[in-house]
């Protein structure tokens, strides 16, 4: 493969990629959506973001891990507790972080 090749390939998938996210997109926008079809759309980030987070700490180094050695899941509701009781996404972010880096490093789970 040449570089001409290797940029044509880019070049081909970020107008692809750009098509696919943009036509539909600029129609839905001009489209006027009932009230529950708007109500769903909205918990799709959040149900992404879920799915994301819960892969992560279900299943670190790609093992599923539901035990109370898995510094993932202990930090994981450590945050939802702390957000839970104080409604502070900062501050149950830091806290989840912070459990963490004390159970990997300190604890060396």
């Amino acid at each position: 493969m040449n570089d001409a090749v290797i940029w044509t390939v880019i070049a081909g998938m970020a107008i692809l990629n750009f098509a696919v996210r943009f036509v539909p997109i600029a129609v839905v926008s001009r489209v006027n959506l009932p009230g529950p079809v708007l109500r769903w759309l909205s918990y799709i980030p959040v149900s992404v973001m879920g799915a994301l987070v819960a892969s992560e700490v279900l299943r670190p180094g790609g093992q599923i891990d539901i035990s109370p050695a898995n510094p993932s899941l202990l930090a994981a509701v450590l945050t939802a507790f702390v957000y839970r009781f104080t409604r502070s996404f900062l501050g149950a972010t830091v806290a989840g972080m912070a459990t963490f880096v004390f159970l990997r490093s300190v604890l060396g789970m």
